[in-house]
């Protein structure tokens, strides 16, 4: 239906419905997949999940994605913390945040980069420190995707800092209503504040509530990390049928150069379907993709790059123009600007080629200076 949102990964909508009303709408849905046993498919039955198969739940994907519904918004809770919790969570953790995460009764957020602290992630300066039967908290974390209205948090801290930087962080599950924490939206250049900067002060977080145990963070967060890649890669988004069918009736598809730019971005689409068998290849083998992730991360964010830039191009003049009272509200200009943080978000297109480079081709890993130097001898370390 016209206004609903489009690119269900980014939480993208045309323009007709407010961000509250497309949160609405996906819990709505959610808690109507988890009644009737269709939520969380791979996910124990313990849980509320189905015990299926990843496959399962890719097939499921793609015949949802014929009905206009979704329930994008608990991509981070259901995408992202869930299988994470799953993988390296205790009992209790299991118990107490899988079942409302899957009946979308709390929506999760990802506290993880920093100013000082982007595809470098490992930099980290936010420090956590024990006191007892808890964690005291403080640093800053940027470009975290709707943490207003987060009631969990992924929360990366350095824990020690006497060890090199990847081996002395520590994966936390923060309470957003916690004292001490002070959420500043940022205003993006379409115009929205998806993002926010969260500041932590002194925060303190029971030890109950550490994922896994002290200095395991990195090798947790790579689960978080690639399926955040793999839910990119893998969102609905706009196809070459949508921007043909707008070219259409703006009264352009007989431009040379025009119909050009719809060849290319149907092939990138093509060749994007196909990465995507390869990894469902791998699922329905029982085995969890690897670097198909991240290529298929590569590709995805470039070709919707392609594809809204065909767009706005093909409009002239108008691709500049956005709003209610111009032609589909200006829905393609909005994902143009959004687009270029496709290459960024999830993991940078740089971090991207060397996974690619080192995982897949067998190349030599990256020079890391730092590698075996304690964090707080680094240059860039905030004590």
């Amino acid at each position: 239906p016209k206004g609903h949102p489009d690119d269900f990964s980014l939480g993208l909508w045309t323009g007709a419905y407010d961000e509250d009303t497309y949160v609405h709408r996906c819990q709505q849905w959610q808690r109507t997949l988890f009644d009737g046993g269709w939520a969380g498919i791979t996910w124990p039955k313990a849980y509320g999940g189905r015990g299926e198969r990843p496959i399962h739940q890719v097939i499921f994907n793609q015949e949802q994605a014929r009905y206009g519904v979704s329930s994008g918004a608990f991509m981070i809770s259901i995408g992202m913390a869930g299988p994470t919790i799953l993988a390296h969570g205790s009992d209790d953790q299991k118990d107490r945040f899988l079942p409302p995460m899957l009946r979308g009764d709390e929506m999760w957020c990802q506290l993880f980069s920093e100013p000082g602290a982007g595809s470098d992630l490992a930099n980290l300066s936010t420090r956590a420190e024990r006191d007892g039967d808890e964690w005291v908290v403080t640093g800053e974390k940027v470009w975290t995707s709707s943490p207003d209205r987060a009631r969990w948090g992924m929360l990366l801290a350095r824990t020690d800092a006497g060890v090199p930087k990847h081996r002395g962080i520590s994966y936390f599950l923060l309470d957003m209503d916690a004292p001490g924490i002070d959420v500043r939206p940022l205003r993006q250049m379409t115009g929205e504040s998806h993002f926010s900067e969260v500041f932590l002060d002194e925060v303190r977080v029971p030890a109950a509530h550490m994922l896994g145990a002290e200095g395991e963070g990195w090798r947790i967060t790579q689960t978080t990390l690639t399926s955040e890649r793999s839910s990119i890669a893998g969102g609905v988004g706009a196809t070459p049928a949508a921007l043909i069918e707008f070219v259409q009736s703006f009264g352009t598809p007989g431009d040379a150069v025009v119909r050009q730019r719809l060849v290319d971005v149907h092939i990138r689409y093509e060749l994007l379907r196909f990465l995507r068998y390869r990894s469902q290849t791998a699922l329905s083998q029982g085995r969890r993709p690897g670097g198909e992730a991240s290529v298929m991360k590569l590709a995805y964010a470039r070709f919707m790059q392609a594809l809204s830039r065909a767009a706005v191009d093909a409009q002239g003049a108008h691709g500049l123009l956005a709003g209610g009272d111009v032609l589909d509200d200006g829905m393609w200009l909005r994902r143009f600007l959004h687009s270029p943080s496709l290459r960024i978000a999830g993991g940078s297109d740089q971090v991207q080629g060397n996974i690619v480079g080192e995982r897949v081709l067998g190349l030599p890993a990256e020079p890391r200076a730092d590698k075996d130097v304690p964090y707080r001898d680094l240059a860039r370390s905030v004590q």
